[in-house]
Formats: C-alpha cells, sequence, structure tokens
C-alpha cells in the first residue's frame, strides 16, 4: 500500500520522544509518499507561491530539525530492524547555506566567530539536478546529490530528546551517500517504531564543515518502510550506491571512528565467514573511513566498502 502525507501542523514534529502519539500506522512492505519543509520551518512550492512557515504538531519548548512523523510500523518490535528505502528524492526549488558568525569550533579554528554570519541562497533546478547561487558579485554552480538528514526511529530511553546529536537509533546521520537507492537500516528499540524522517539536503561535502548542508525543502520523498526480523543491529548500516556503510557517533572523533570501523569489520566477516583479525587486514585494504559530520554535538564517521572491491 502507498501511503501520502500532507504537510499539516499535526503531521510535524521536532524532537524525538517513545510517547509522541503516530500520525500514521502501516504495514511491513508499505511505501510513504511525502514532503518535508526547509531547515527553518518553511516551505515554498515554486518561485510564484508564498513561503509558509509551519510549527511543530507537539509544541515542544525548542523544536529543532522539522520532521514528518512518527509513524508507527505494525509488527515492528524491539531487537527487530527498520529498513527504510528510499525511492525517489526530489529536491524544491530553493535552498540555503550559512557559513560563520556564530560560536562553534570549526568557525574558531577559522578565525569566522566575529565575521558576519553567510547566507547563500541557492535557486535548485530538480530537472538538471543542479544549483546556482550568488556569493558576492560571482554565480556559483554545483550538481546536486539530493539526500535526508534525519531518519530515525525513537530511543528508549524516556523523554524529549533533541535532534541535532545522531544516536544508535539514527536520526540527523547527514550522510551524503544516503541518495536515491539506499537502503538505511535501523536497530528498534520500541514497539512500532516510531518512525521520522526530514532534513532535506540538496548538496553536502563530508564534514558539513561550516554547519550546513544546501539545505532545501523535498517536493518527493518515496520510501518503502519493512521490518527485518533476520538482522540484529546495535547501529544503523546503509546499502548505498556507493557500497555498504557502517557508522560511529562520539564527541571524540577517534572513538567515533573505532565504533564504525569495528562494526564494518564485523560486517566483513559475516560477509566471507573469516576471522576478525583476518576481516581488519580486509578492511585496511579496501574499506573507506570518512567524516560523516562534525557538527552535530558528537561526530560522526561512517566507514564504506565499496560493492565489489572484495572478492572471493
Amino acid at each position: 500500500m502507498i501511503h501520502k502525507l500532507d504537510l499539516e501542523t499535526k503531521n510535524l514534529h521536532g524532537s524525538f520522544n517513545k510517547s509522541y502519539e503516530p500520525i500514521l500506522t502501516i504495514n511491513s512492505g508499505d511505501s510513504i509518499q511525502l514532503k518535508t519543509l526547509d531547515i527553518q520551518w518553511g516551505y515554498s512550492g515554486s518561485k510564484e507561491e508564498e513561503r509558509i512557515i509551519f510549527e511543530s504538531g507537539v509544541q515542544e519548548e525548542k523544536p529543532k530539525h522539522p520532521m514528518i512523523g512518527p509513524i508507527f510500523i505494525r509488527d515492528a518490535k524491539p531487537g527487530n530492524v527498520l529498513e527504510v528505502r528510499v525511492n525517489e528524492l526530489i529536491p524544491g526549488w530553493y535552498g540555503r547555506n550559512w557559513a560563520g558568525g556564530i560560536p562553534s569550533w570549526q568557525n574558531e579554528k577559522l578565525g569566522l566567530i566575529d565575521t558576519e554570519r553567510l547566507q547563500v541562497d541557492w535557486e535548485l533546478d530538480a530537472t538538471t539536478m543542479t544549483g546556482s547561487g550568488e556569493i558576492g558579485d560571482q554565480t556559483f554552480h554545483v550538481g546536486l546529490s539530493p539526500f535526508m538528514g534525519v531518519m530515525g526511529v525513537a530511543p528508549v530511553e524516556a523523554g524529549t530528546h533533541a535532534t541535532p546529536p545522531p544516536r544508535y537509533c539514527g536520526g540527523n546521520i547527514d550522510c551524503k551517500e544516503l541518495v536515491r537507492g539506499s537502503s538505511l537500516f535501523l536497530p528498534i528499540s520500541v514497539d512500532g517504531a516510531l518512525f521520522s524522517i526530514g532534513d532535506g539536503h540538496a548538496l553536502q561535502g563530508d564534514g558539513e564543515s561550516s554547519g550546513t548542508a544546501i539545505e532545501c525543502p523535498m517536493d518527493v520523498v518515496d520510501i518503502t518502510i519493512r521490518v527485518r526480523e533476520d538482522m540484529e543491529l546495535t547501529m544503523p548500516r546503509a546499502n548505498t550506491p556507493a557500497g555498504w556503510i557502517t557508522f560511529g557517533f562520539h564527541e571524540d572523533l577517534n572513538e567515533a571512528a573505532a565504533v564504525a570501523l569495528n562494526e564494518m569489520v564485523v560486517l566483513i566477516q559475516q560477509f566471507y565467514g573469516i576471522k576478525k583479525v583476518e576481516a581488519a587486514a580486509l578492511a585496511s585494504v579496501a574499506v573507506d573511513l570518512r567524516i560523516t559530520q562534525v557538527v552535530n554535538g558528537v561526530k560522526g564517521v561512517h566507514a564504506v566498502l565499496p560493492h565489489g572491491a572484495i572478492r572471493k
């Protein structure tokens, strides 16, 4: 079955909480089609259409990333894994990113805390998958590679949890490899999983170094959700066009890298039926360790095993 969700206050929220009432109940294998807001809780469908600002339906004190959800999946139980298959992503016509002007570790290192906050407005073309933005008196052009920054299920811990730091249950992962054709696998901690999605990105470099990607609304997000009883995970994992991906999140970049690497070594063990030390040797010659993002409170590292990189 295909479900369609509208941009309405009742469908929106800006935090994770296992007590939030679901906006939709679906079966494993169902698909969902929806739009998402820009990072500032706004949406405009075209240049001629006024940008409308939305509010959170759960009225948090400080909502962060605007998300659609939560969505309850029948038969999803703690210990299962939720597969989120990204079928289609079409960005809206505009996007923005920012740099400098606020306290952050990267602005401190670059000497940009006391500068004026720069906002770059991008015009996006979903047909050619290109974007153009003016900086000063020059126009810059980029190719787009859209993905969703936030995809996650509710954590088991009680209370309301801010969206910025990614967690074992997903959330604001901000991995640019999660493009169309990817499957993200999330460990389920609560009945029904309570899945949420938002934070469209038209383009981002590894690291998201200024603190933002090209943040944009999404005109089309088409996903298929399945409950996987044949998998056991304690951290997110993904199968993308770039390869298999494992993740690590931690305040210390070394610790984040260690988690991502360990998860990948275990995956290689499973693929090839070999010892851990043997899998570590193969990882060292075939796996890329990449900095996912360094700006969300905890840093992210993802390990990438390209398809076909190791053959028996």
